[in-house]
This record gives structure tokens, sequence and C-alpha cells, in this order.
């Protein structure tokens, strides 16, 4: 939505498609928690130590000059969507910040109670309906973009309501789509995100970067039952009132593996993941497979003042922090790999852009908390402003020819039949099992093998021959192909990523190789080659900013 916002304003006439609905599917509108910023309205603060707590964050992998962007870029975001009337919560007259898990300064703000992400959706929904210059269509999954001559000159998608094929003719595409958490059985994001933006980029001929880095959030909810209320709404519990983080014998543990986090909440989360996980493993987990976090020894009253209708709201699902704690482990929760992309968010495609969690490089091995909506809105400003101004330049390159594939592919599993009976979401199942069990939070060269093998069986046997509704209308068989197809794509590339970093860095955990090897100080690039998947490396891109000291 940032997206079609800037190039709205920077003259273009802008299509904003979503398989869901515009501004309500995704990640952003699940989001409870804070976006950093270096706003200094809680204390001194500047973007450069933003971004050296980053860099710290990312293991040494940052993009220096994506990274600089998020982090120079997010206070004048946060400040226009102030302007919009995003309702960040406020103190003393000035917008409250916090301090989350990795930072140095109180720089993270949010919308109290639980609604940052909301709260952000629903301002951008706002501005978007304002601006006649973009057309909004929900309801359309985009099959394939559409490229000529090394060009992006539209997309092809699969209207899900009427089941008809739809083309779309621009001179500049920007990929938003997401991440990729749908891959894994236990995550914590919208059934919709499956990685349709990196399998999109790369059918395209771009290229991706670092996806062995998938970030797995350290205390999702396990139990008890929890109903209408995100998985991973704990952080800000643990940002304003601690909690104690306890293994099944009730013992604080993070310090036993180099963190720290006794009455605050200050470990990063690849290192409170791996705590966590190495507690079950060594048999003092909790009984759902995780770990306690307990706000037992807090007063109601201490509670209610930091999260008011929410207690009661837990109440309902019988959970009562003041008697209790709650089982919470590692889930599959952001993809800090993703598009690999210039500083004007292009792509190595000419007018191929991307935006949001597609970007990979901003953050390293390990995403700073907070981060994940601030690089929202500054990549999509970006990516909008500078796709307008490439539109400006350019002469549309469309022919319908470049579409006939891909209308052809939908009109033909429109009339399969399929002998196998099997239907795609059974092997959208299978794999997410399978990507959770071995490219998971711990992985091993014989665990990623074993994933690789079955990903290119079903890519090259069990895919061909699903069992496919005849329906028109609301055909979720057809859906599922193709949203499976993309799956399957990125699922490889996360895979092949891993088993080629041969070390451990930030959430890329190899059980064979534990230790970081500073020869793996450099980014993977993903890029597809006569069908083939290939793998390069390329040195890190260093920031040449200073610190500047307060």
């Amino acid at each position: 939505m940032y997206a079609a916002i800037a190039a709205a304003r920077n003259g273009s006439s802008v299509l904003l498609l979503d398989k869901s609905l515009v501004g309500r599917g995704g990640a952003t509108i699940m989001a409870q928690m804070t976006v950093a910023a270096a706003i200094s309205h809680q204390e001194p603060d500047h973007w450069t130590l933003h971004l050296a707590d980053t860099k710290e964050a990312g293991r040494d992998i940052c993009d220096g000059v994506l990274s600089e962007i998020l982090c120079e870029d997010a206070p004048k975001r946060i400040h226009e969507m102030d302007q919009w009337g995003a309702h960040w919560a406020r103190e003393e007259g000035h917008i409250k910040q916090v301090v989350a898990p990795g930072h140095s300064r109180s720089r993270c703000c949010y919308v109290d109670f639980l609604n940052t992400g909301p709260a952000v959706a629903g301002t951008l929904r706002r501005q978007v309906s304002k601006m006649e210059t973009i057309k909004r269509l929900s309801n359309v999954a985009v099959t394939d973009v559409l490229v000529h001559d090394g060009q992006a000159v539209g997309a092809v998608g699969l209207d899900v309501i009427e089941g008809e094929v739809v083309t779309f003719e621009a001179k500049a595409v920007i990929l938003a789509a997401g991440g990729l958490t749908k891959l894994y059985s236990r995550n914590s994001a919208s059934t919709n995100m499956a990685g349709e933006a990196y399998a999109l980029a790369l059918w395209a001929g771009a290229e991706l970067i670092d996806m062995e880095f998938v970030q797995f959030f350290p205390i999702a909810h396990l139990a008890p039952r929890l109903v209408g209320m995100d998985p991973i709404m704990w952080d800000p519990f643990r940002y304003k009132l601690g909690g104690r983080l306890l293994n099944g014998n009730f013992e604080e543990f993070i310090h036993l593996y180099g963190g720290s986090d006794a009455g605050k909440y200050t470990a990063v989360r690849d290192l409170a993941s791996y705590a966590i996980l190495k507690e079950v493993e060594a048999g003092r987990g909790s009984p759902h497979g995780g770990v306690y976090l307990d706000f037992s020894h807090l007063p109601e009253a201490e509670l209610r003042g930091a999260f008011g209708p929410v207690i009661d709201r837990l109440l309902a699902n019988g959970i009562d922090l003041t008697k209790m704690p709650i089982e919470v482990g590692p889930t599959a929760h952001y993809q800090m790999g993703g598009v690999r992309v210039n500083g004007r968010m292009e792509t190595s495609v000419n007018g191929l852009y991307a935006a949001g969690e597609a970007v990979g490089g901003a953050n390293g091995a390990n995403r700073l908390s907070g981060n994940a909506i601030s690089e929202a809105l500054v990549f999509g400003e970006r990516a909008g402003r500078f796709a307008a101004e490439q539109a400006r330049h350019v002469t549309s390159a469309w022919n319908a020819r470049l579409a006939a594939p891909a209308v052809d592919q939908v009109r033909t599993l429109q009339e399969h039949k399929g002998k196998s009976g099997v239907h795609p979401v059974t092997l959208q199942s299978e794999l997410k099992d399978l990507m959770w069990e071995n490219a998971g939070p711990f992985r091993t060269a014989d665990k990623l093998t074993m994933s690789l093998a079955r990903i290119n069986e079903i890519q090259r046997h069990d895919f061909t021959d699903l069992a496919i509704s005849r329906e028109r209308q609301f055909n979720l068989d057809l859906q599922d192909w193709f949203e499976l197809r993309a799956m399957l794509t990125t699922a490889k590339a996360v895979v092949t990523a891993a088993l080629a970093r041969t070390e451990s860095r930030g959430a890329h955990q190899r059980l064979d190789f534990p230790d970081s090897d500073a020869s793996f100080v450099k980014n993977q690039v993903l890029q597809l080659k006569n069908g083939r998947l290939t793998v390069g490396w390329t040195p890190v891109v260093q920031s040449q900013v200073k610190v500047v000291e307060i």
C-alpha cells in the first residue's frame, strides 16, 4: 500500500493487486508489536545508532546500503504515518517509545493495545482510498510476471472468485507479496504468505539473496489453547512488564547460552530461539515442546494498566496471568533473505522492483525486533517512487503473445482431471511438515539433502497429476496448485542455500557446523539459469556511515 501511494503521488496510475482483500491479508495486519525508528521522542537517539544495532543483530552480513536506507528513512515514515492518523501511543505529548531486544535505545513505537499492525494497515487503506489514480483489485492471485528483452512488462493473474485469467500491462512491476512462513507447519503469519514474491522473482530472471536465513520467533504461544489472538502476542508483554522465561524445571536459562534476560527482555531472537530449543532437546522443556513464560509475580493492576482489555480477552480464553504461566516456543516468523535489489529497490530485471519482506539483505542473518514494519514502510515508499520514475521514461513493450503460455496453463489446469486423487493442499501439508522438521530452526546436511530430494521428486512427478476440481468459481484446488508451485520453488531456494552455508550464523543453525566461520562473511546469491537453480557468493556491501555519538 505504501508503494502504491508513493507511485501515485509521483504521477503514476497504479493497479494494486492482492490474492486476499487489499490491506487485510499478509503479515502487517497481524502485527501487534512495535515499529523501530530513531525519532528521539523518548530519549536522545540517532539513525546511525539504529544502524549499528541492526548490523550487530545481522551478524556481519547486512547489506550496508539497504540497512542505511532502512534506518535513515524510518523516522520520516513514522512522522508521515502520524500525520495520516496512525495514532501512535503517546506519553506526555510525545510518541511513546520502548526498548525492544537488541536495541540500545528506547526507539520502538506502537499503537495500544496490541493494535500496531491493524492501525498501520488501516491508516494506509484510508490513504489509498483517497487517491483516484490507485485502482484496487482483491482476490487476484498473480501467477507470472511477464518479461520481454529483460524488461518487466506486466503480469498474469487468476481471479479466484470468477475463475478467469486476467492479464495486466505495466511499465513497472513491484513485488510486495510478503514472506514465506506458510512453508512451515508451525508459523505465525497469515495463511497466504506462501513465498510467491521469491518464486515470481526467480521465474522472471531476478536474483535472490541469503534465502537460508528464516527467522524463528522465539516465544510464540503454544498452550493453553488461544482463540482469536495472535500467537506472537507475548512480545509486547515482555517489553512492558518483563516476565520470566523458564524451562520445564521453572528455572531461568537464557544466561546459559550467552544471553541476558533476567527480569528484562533483552536477548535477540536467534539466541532466544536457540536457547529454548536446546532446553527442549535436553529434556527440560514444557509439556507442549516449549518453555514457560510467567507473569504470576505481577499484580493484576499492573497487567491491566499495561494491556487493558487484552487481559479480559485472555481470561475469556481461560488464561489468568496472575495465577498461571503459558507455554511458548519458536515458530517460523520472518524471512531475512529475499529478492536482491539495489538502493532504488530495483532487481536485476529492468522495471521489476520489490518492497517489504520480499526484499532480502537489510537485516543480514537476524532481523532486529521492530524493523519489519519499518522495512515495509521505507522500502515500499522507495519502490513506488522509483517505479513511477521508471514508468515515466519507458514505452510499453507489452505484447499479448507474452502472456499466452501462462494463460494456456491456467486453462489447461481448469480442464485437468488428475488420476492420482491427491489434491494440491495435501502436498502443501507434506511440504510444511518436511520444512519444519528438516529445514527449521536446527539443520543438518542429511536432513537438508533429504528435503531437497523430496522437493525435486514432487516437482518432477507428484506435481504433474494432481486432482483439481472442475469448478470455475471459487476453485480452491486451482489456487492451491499455483500456491504449491511457488512454495516448492521457494522451499528449494531455502534448502539449497542452507546446504551451501556450512556454518551457523544468526537464524541459520547447522548442528553439523555449530560455529560461525569468518570465511562465510559473505552473501549468497541464487538465480535460475536454464531452469536450474545456481548458487554464487558476493562480498558484503559494507556501510560507510560512522555512528554519531550522543
